[in-house]
């Protein structure tokens, strides 16, 4: 049996994803206590984390392949949707590219709301699949998690954060850039 400081499961960048993950869960889990004003300048610092946490997940060798979950329900998600939905109102939809459409240059609308509980789900899903006891359930978490970043929830985390950033900063215009100079 491999010892654990040799399994890819159990290294610090899949323990460094749970820990940015699991913020970023209960943040969301609490998001209709907030105001937009607040829920947008986290999500603009916690997507990069996301995004970089992702992209250093290992590859991973499955012993069990049957260890694999998914477990937010249709039911969380639209709470969590609608919730987020109603306090983002006007800021919430948003003009993206979708690269892996066949005509990449058309711009699609897409929901900030929809992006981040589509990414929520990806990382609860994570996360409650990686507390189970056995190894093979902690492999199966850490590679679902990689294989949906790379497929999935890093595509979202980047149009996502482009639309932030805009909101964050639309009050800026190009003449104070050019007084800087």
């Amino acid at each position: 049996m491999k010892d654990i400081h040799d399994e890819p499961a159990y290294s610090s960048s899949v323990i460094d994803l749970i820990k940015v993950a699991n913020e970023y869960c209960i943040f969301l889990e609490n998001a209709e206590n907030l105001t937009k004003e607040e829920i947008s300048p986290f999500i603009q610092r916690i997507i990069p984390l996301l995004y970089l946490k992702g992209s250093l997940l290992p590859d991973i060798h499955i012993d069990d392949t049957e260890s694999s979950e998914r477990f937010v329900t249709e039911e969380e998600w639209e709470r969590l949707f609608t919730s987020l939905r109603d306090l983002l109102l006007d800021a919430d939809e948003y003009w993206s590219l979708n690269y892996n459409s066949p005509d990449q240059n058309d711009p699609v609308k897409a929901s900030l709301s929809e992006n981040l509980v589509d990414i929520y789900q990806d990382l609860k899903d994570f996360l409650m699949l990686y507390q189970k006891p056995s190894r093979a359930s902690k492999q199966n978490a850490a590679k679902d998690c990689k294989f949906l970043f790379e497929t999935h929830w890093g595509e979202k985390a980047l149009q996502l954060l482009q639309w932030i950033h805009y909101l964050n900063y639309k009050e800026l215009n190009t003449d104070t850039y050019s007084d800087l100079y």
